[in-house]
């Protein structure tokens, strides 16, 4: 079965914040439909985060032959977000076949995160996996590699301590105000947008000792929800601005296409302050926050990219472990490339039990005619009985045939002498094809039915040799 796997995107790492407001995927549904219309694909799943956005494709390699897919996924992907198709080719990787697994692999288990080890990539990877599921783009290919790369980063997690004091984009932020404020006891904080982030966001706030928390949300219900479980204070969005002015510290992270907080509105909020500081920390993609509100005096306003610097003082901790875990890594894809060779075998294992069981049906009828009218509870036992010697007796070849692929990496040459030998393919027979069974005392050949006297020609297709 040859299967192509290509994964296509960009990361904080390949593309400023700007682009990747840009380039991000706020219809993946519309995309990933539109993709496999557009494509020779057979599967697709894309992940859309503030720090990354992924293309993942699975694609036959006969369907696909002679053309580049990775490049197709980006002429698509720059249509759908209306942007030119030389930028993104600039901020943009591809990695195909065991590359991709490795680099999801990796992804799954956060090695590839702005933070190392932090957590919130999986949950997002799960979320986007289960929305491909529903729609149909995510079958065998994507379902195991998904499913493995679950696994994968329950092991990293398990197996290392690259995510122990579990750090995550809320925690950097936080981090840095601290840098900024020193401590934050008796400061005021407010959360806009009451997602994941967000409360990440809180958890870490309220461990660094903040005196006072609000939620500010669209759907206010959250924010009251969210405000309950961390003891903090709801604010009705159309409220947010009127708040301001009792605020220090502000984390947004909503999903909102457009700022939602202007330049305009906080020189205002500045003059009620009497230009106390005000710390700005915008984690949102496509970003919450005018830049233009940075430029305003004792504004301090950072955006997922100004926190690269607080992430790398804590990568360098968990460098030791991150070796551990891309072992684990190459390990688990070592697995996935023995299990995607093994699907070559597959149709030859359903053929072979389908000869079997066809065989079987067949003597079968015979002997009942024989016998005469019997019951259903003896049919139905001669039919379990039949079933049965057919898999016991293909059981040493099949597993034969799987060790092979385990240990040579292919069976492709012991697949094919195997669908000659039970014919699985309706090739005609050679007339010569029982020269090995010859009489002793002659060079001629016993015929079909000298070898076997019950023998009946198979309703295979082509030619067959009649029985003489």
């Amino acid at each position: 079965m040859d299967k192509q796997i290509i994964l296509v995107g960009l990361n904080h790492r390949t593309a400023s914040v700007d682009v990747r407001e840009k380039f991000a995927l706020t219809n993946v549904e519309n995309f990933e439909q539109g993709l496999l219309a557009a494509c020779p694909l057979r599967e697709v799943l894309a992940l859309s985060t503030c720090n990354r956005v992924e293309v993942l494709v699975v694609a036959d390699g006969e369907r696909a032959a002679g053309l580049d897919l990775a490049d197709a996924v980006l002429h698509h992907w720059a249509m759908a977000c209306e942007g030119p198709i030389d930028t993104l080719r600039q901020h943009t990787y591809a990695h195909r076949g065991l590359a991709a697994v490795t680099h999801l692999f990796s992804v799954a288990a956060s090695l590839d995160s702005m933070i190392m080890g932090e957590p919130q990539i999986l949950g997002q990877l799960k979320k986007s996996y289960r929305n491909a599921v529903e729609r149909g783009t995510a079958h065998v290919i994507i379902n195991r590699l998904l499913h493995k790369s679950f696994s994968v980063a329950k092991r990293v997690r398990t197996e290392t301590a690259i995510a122990s004091s579990a750090v995550s984009i809320s925690y950097a932020a936080v981090e840095l105000a601290k840098k900024i404020f020193g401590e934050l006891s008796g400061k005021t904080a407010m959360l806009v947008g009451a997602g994941e982030m967000a409360e990440l966001a809180a958890t870490h706030l309220l461990s660094a000792g903040i005196d006072k928390l609000l939620i500010c949300n669209r759907t206010y219900a959250r924010a009251q929800e969210l405000a309950r479980t961390m003891h903090g204070e709801s604010v009705f969005f159309e409220d947010m601005v009127e708040r301001l002015p009792g605020v220090d510290i502000i984390i947004s992270s909503t999903g909102s296409p457009t700022a939602i907080i202007r330049a305009k509105d906080i020189r205002g909020v500045l003059k009620k302050r009497r230009n106390r500081a005000m710390f700005f920390i915008d984690i949102a993609v496509p970003r919450d926050i005018d830049p233009d509100v940075n430029s305003l005096d004792n504004v301090y306003l950072y955006d997922i990219d100004d926190l690269k610097e607080v992430v790398e003082e804590n990568m360098s901790a968990r460098q030791h472990e991150a070796v551990k875990a891309r072992s684990i890594v190459d390990q688990e894809t070592e697995a996935f490339a023995t299990w995607l060779k093994s699907l070559a075998l597959q149709p030859t294992i359903t053929d072979l039990l389908g000869r079997a069981e066809e065989v079987g049906q067949r003597e079968l009828a015979k002997t009942l005619k024989r016998l005469g009218p019997v019951d259903d509870d003896t049919r139905e036992a001669l039919e379990v009985l039949v079933r049965s010697m057919a898999h016991k007796l293909l059981h040493e070849p099949i597993c034969f045939l799987k060790r092979r692929t385990r240990e040579e990496g292919s069976a492709e040459r012991f697949i094919d002498v195997t669908r000659r030998i039970f014919n699985l393919d309706g090739d005609a027979a050679h007339p010569d094809a029982h020269l090995d069974r010859r009489s002793p005392d002659t060079e001629e050949s016993l015929d079909c039915e000298e070898c076997c006297p019950d023998a009946e020609p198979q309703s295979t297709p082509g030619d067959r040799v009649k029985p003489q």
